[in-house]
């Protein structure tokens, strides 16, 4: 498995199964893809979500018809309880190479990452499927331990900018780029919010 970073923005993402775990995978794809989920039930997780419902009974489809559903899709989700059913979409997506996740059955080619998002970053965690209770402890980890993560990198942001204008030593610039990001009083002045931490930043550095 290799991480990559994927535009989703107007691919098609099919999704079979309607229940709780489809709408956990629907969640992750929504609103950047194209979502369309089918099913013969839907759980009321899926309301508001703003993705495509179609109602259908998948486990009376025939390999022709679950292909229809798969039309245009760049990327297909098996969410059923079915492990056969699952297995069989799976290995329509491989026969029309569309990239494929398998909730429950044979794995698929695609791994689903726990998620931690802000304004200026995304990081993706992933045991390959081992231990997704790892996956939710780092990510947890992750957001307790650095709750001004997303600020922080808005703050370097802003500093890499004037340093670009202000100093034209390359060695210079990531010295202090590197000295604040390690400077846990400018971590702190963060948590009272931007200002407080701009002003640190500029009387310790850059002056």
């Amino acid at each position: 498995m290799i991480p990559l970073m994927l535009d989703f923005s107007g691919k098609k993402v099919a999704i079979f199964g309607g229940g709780d775990v489809g709408a956990r995978k629907a969640g992750f794809f929504c609103p950047e893809a194209d979502v369309t989920v089918y099913s013969r039930s839907f759980s009321s997780r899926f309301e508001g979500m703003g993705v495509t419902l179609v109602k259908t009974d998948l486990s009376e489809k025939s390999d022709p018809e679950l292909l229809q559903f798969l039309t245009r899709a760049w990327l297909a989700v098996a969410a059923t309880p079915d492990n056969a059913l699952n297995d069989r979409i799976g290995a329509l997506c491989r026969s029309q190479g569309i990239l494929f996740n398998n909730a429950c059955g044979e794995p698929g080619d695609v791994v689903i990452p726990s998620v931690i998002r802000g304004d200026n970053f995304t990081l993706s965690i992933s045991t390959g499927g081992e231990s997704p209770a790892i996956s939710r402890y780092l990510r947890e980890h992750l957001q307790s331990s650095l709750p001004c993560l997303d600020r922080m990198i808005g703050l370097q942001g802003r500093l890499r900018r004037l340093l670009w204008r202000t100093e034209p030593e390359i060695a210079k610039r990531k010295e202090i780029l590197v000295s604040v990001l390690h400077d846990q009083d400018a971590w702190e002045a963060l948590r009272e919010g931007d200002d407080a931490a701009w002003n640190l930043i500029k009387r310790r550095y850059l002056t």
